[in-house]
């Protein structure tokens, strides 16, 4: 009786870790972006770090993300923006050649999803 006991809390161990590894999306440092931002322009990744700075209004706008290794534009059309010195993660698709505000920024992330 023990032993299938023993295989049903293996078994649910087993399923309940392979939920949580696919739902959480493999981060990339900003660095590995800004080195071949080409290789990564509409694709969707997953950024992490301290908000350096932004500016928008009505829930949106864009901020400076620093992971450590570099730093990134993030615009956020639907999340609003952070607090400078906030600690964040950001999924989103990379894009190049974006304007926003009169400024213009050669690589920056359209976030779609964000994680505190």
């Amino acid at each position: 009786m023990l032993k299938s006991y023993g295989k049903i809390l293996s078994t649910i161990v087993i399923f309940a870790s392979a939920m949580l590894l696919t739902a959480c999306p493999e981060r990339t440092s900003i660095e590995h972006i800004n080195r071949d931002p080409g290789r990564f322009v509409g694709k969707e990744v997953t950024i992490a770090g301290r908000v350096s700075g932004g500016f928008g209004a009505l829930g949106t706008g864009v901020f400076q993300l620093d992971d450590g290794t570099g730093r990134m534009w993030v615009y956020s059309q639907n999340y609003g923006v952070p607090g400078k010195g906030a600690r964040i993660a950001v999924t989103g698709r990379i894009e190049e050649g974006v304007s926003f505000g009169g400024r213009n920024f050669a690589t920056i992330l359209r976030e779609t999803r964000r994680r505190h």
